[in-house]
């Protein structure tokens, strides 16, 4: 944990405060100003002792208090996450977010009238006319699409949020749109993962090129000693070679066909493996 202080509390944020006082209702926690927040007794535990340091999550409870938690929400202030729909009401929708008060998303930041039990894909806000935290479903404005500073192979976080015809959108480190090409995916996706990936290139359009392998010298390392790794849990034989079918391999060993072909190569001329009609088998 973080042990300096939060300099200033910050709604939606995890913030790193001190235990002021105890009061009958919970803990009085401060930041750095001395102004203060109540963590209530439902997250008080006997080890919490004043002038210690918590790592807790700030937003309003059911009363419009600030209140501080020690539970995490599914996603914080300008990050995304995918919410069921719990309650509907003429001025919008409430979602599930991990806390006791649901979160409230307006009917205007709907793009259609949600409906309870649906799974919706959306972004924590602070709204400014009513000064509190709610999600959005219409995000696409809180989007850099003119990113700069990025490079090829830069690791970042992938958040699949659907999938098309060319491949699985998403939303890369809670700030940029990217895609996730199907021919170069070797592996099951579902909507709502979060992938470790790396950046191929930004398109015209400002939005990324992924993929879930690095490029170059890194990834041809990976693939070899995939391989032998492979190898040694199948007691040096594999019944695999360059005839195999493009299924079989991708089901197999989580790469293309084309991938596969070029690393057998390698491990041969390094002579770390043999190759015949069989398979492959360690040297």
């Amino acid at each position: 944990m973080n042990k300096e202080i939060t300099s200033i509390i910050r709604l939606g944020k995890i913030n790193n405060l001190k235990i002021n006082r105890k009061s009958d209702f919970g803990l009085f926690l401060c930041d750095a100003r001395g102004s203060e927040v109540l963590l209530p007794n439902a997250y008080v535990t006997r080890r919490m002792q004043e002038g210690d340091l918590l790592e807790v999550f700030i937003y309003h409870d059911s009363e419009d208090r600030l209140t501080a938690t020690t539970k995490k929400p599914i996603a914080m202030l300008d990050e995304f996450g995918f919410f069921e729909v719990v309650d509907v009401a003429p001025f919008g929708a409430f979602v599930a977010w991990g806390l006791p008060k649901d979160l409230l998303v307006p009917s205007k930041m709907q793009k259609e009238p949600f409906k309870v039990g649906e799974k919706k894909f959306l972004r924590v806000i602070y709204d400014e006319k009513s000064h509190r935290l709610v999600a959005t479903e219409k995000f696409s404005k809180y989007l850099d699409h003119n990113p700069k500073g990025l490079k090829a192979n830069q690791e970042v976080k992938a958040f699949v949020i659907k999938e098309t015809d060319l491949g699985f959108k998403c939303i890369v480190d809670d700030r940029y749109e990217g895609l996730l090409y199907k021919n170069e995916v070797f592996e099951p996706l579902e909507t709502g993962e979060v992938k470790k990936a790396y950046i191929k290139k930004r398109r015209p359009d400002g939005n990324l090129d992924l993929s879930l392998r690095k490029m170059g010298v890194k990834a041809s390392k990976d693939s070899q000693q995939k391989i032998l790794d492979l190898l040694k849990e199948h007691n040096g034989r594999l019944p695999f070679n360059s005839k195999s079918t493009s299924e079989s391999i991708t089901e197999f060993f989580g790469m293309s066909k084309k991938e596969f072909k070029r690393t057998l190569v390698l491990l041969q001329e390094k002579g770390l493996v043999k190759v015949n009609e069989r398979g492959i088998s360690r040297r």
